[in-house]
């Protein structure tokens, strides 16, 4: 098999990339030539003590992989792929408190305990209060005279007051949690100039926070989830301090995802007005999918090989670091007639920006495409003539596919 023509030195998990793009070309010649391709790093130089990582880019090892837990670990060295070269072993180690970065049985346990506030019951007690927020949010959005930033205005609101629904959190609160999931992901980001001691100090206050809610509920149990959750400890409910790892992943899972979702959602109608013409006359049900599979939000996870085993024809030795690349993944042609057209229309989509399966599918998948059918039904009543003012500013990062800024207008 031929080599892929990468330049030397190429890294998919390079923060300077996704600063600048998603490297959709490199993933389809992976895909075509080599779509399970080593790649090497300084040793360090993403946070672990190796020389690199296998790129996964077919949308069927990627399912393999997520698929086989007992085969590929979210433990061993977690499901993030890349941290800063700075950080300590042991910070590494402590996120395994995390649900993403468990492996079955523990993932097990805890999974059933936490989706207990995610069945289609609970997801459609929010679903009006959640519609009247959307409005609300495009409402005050229009009410500008002139340019506005459509994250920190529209995509980044309803995600944040859904979590504060979901689990209780005062809405005057919202904007900590906000804060707190920027520092923690925000680490690769000079514009932002966050140390890896503010990502943690930043972690720490929202666990904390969390704690001390879970604690109030135990003594004083509402109707809302948390109460659910930890009011009963004795009885399979989750711990005050698991509890806050919870809420520390819905922070960045439930939030970031969903708010660079809509981001790209919504430059993607602007930039393909045919769809957004189509939208607002149709309003397909299955325009959310899309727009998920298009944006991708969460670039690539890793899991950890737990024995030697082959992929793709190539030999995994146990130890290596296995990256899963969904945004490859969700342009395989072998999968998605015209993978890189943007269609609204799309069906069936298997795509997997919700994971590929297996234990640590998205929880909140149901919550999050909620969250985009009201968004963009409320934005294609209030504002269907909103256009854009200039290009997307993007997120440095190693595995998000992150929008800091998407200037636009209604007028």
């Amino acid at each position: 098999m031929p080599c892929p023509a990468l330049p030397d030195g190429f890294d998919f998990t390079d923060p300077d990339l996704l600063h600048h793009r998603v490297p959709l070309t490199e993933f389809a010649e992976l895909r075509r030539v080599e779509p399970v391709t080593w790649i090497a790093q300084p040793v360090n130089q993403a946070g672990f003590q190796d020389e690199g990582y296998w790129a996964v880019t077919r949308h069927a090892d990627v399912k393999h992989v997520s698929t086989h837990p007992e085969l590929f670990s979210s433990t061993l060295n977690t499901a993030i792929i890349r941290f800063n070269e700075h950080i300590e072993r042991d910070a590494i180690d402590m996120q395994r408190l995390i649900l993403l970065n468990m492996d079955p049985p523990e993932h097990t346990r805890v999974r059933q305990i936490v989706q207990r506030g995610f069945t289609p019951r609970a997801i459609r007690a929010l679903e009006e209060r959640l519609r009247a927020r959307a409005h609300a949010i495009v409402e005050g959005a229009r009410a500008h005279s002139g340019p506005f930033d459509f994250v920190t205005e529209v995509a980044c609101e309803l995600p944040l007051q859904a979590i504060a629904e979901l689990i209780g959190v005062p809405q005057d609160d919202r904007a900590k949690l906000f804060d707190w999931s920027n520092k923690m992901i925000a680490y690769d980001d000079p514009e932002y100039a966050i140390t890896e001691e503010v990502g943690k100090e930043s972690a720490a206050e929202l666990i904390a926070y969390a704690m001390n809610m879970a604690a109030d509920r135990k003594q004083c149990p509402a109707r809302d989830i948390v109460s659910t959750l930890v009011a009963a400890e004795d009885e399979g409910n989750l711990g005050s301090d698991e509890f806050g790892f919870f809420v520390l992943m819905l922070a960045v899972a439930g939030n970031e995802t969903t708010r660079n979702a809509i981001t790209h959602g919504m430059h993607a109608f602007l930039t393909h007005p045919e769809q957004w013409d189509l939208y607002k006359r149709e309003r397909p049900s299955t325009a959310a999918e899309e727009i998920v599979r298009w944006a991708t939000p969460v670039v690539s996870f890793q899991r950890t090989a737990t024995q030697d085993t082959e992929l793709g024809g190539k030999r995994i030795r146990k130890g290596d670091r296995v990256g899963i690349f969904y945004a490859s993944a969700n342009h395989d042609p072998e999968v998605f007639d015209s993978p890189t057209a943007f269609d609204i229309t799309r069906d069936p989509n298997p795509h997997l920006g919700f994971g590929g399966g297996g234990p640590h599918y998205c929880l909140g998948k149901s919550l999050a495409v909620l969250e985009i059918d009201l968004i963009f039904n409320a934005l294609a009543d209030a504002m269907p003539d909103l256009r854009l003012v200039g290009e997307p500013r993007r997120l440095r990062s190693a595995w998000i596919n992150g929008v800091k800024e998407l200037r636009v207008t209604a007028r």
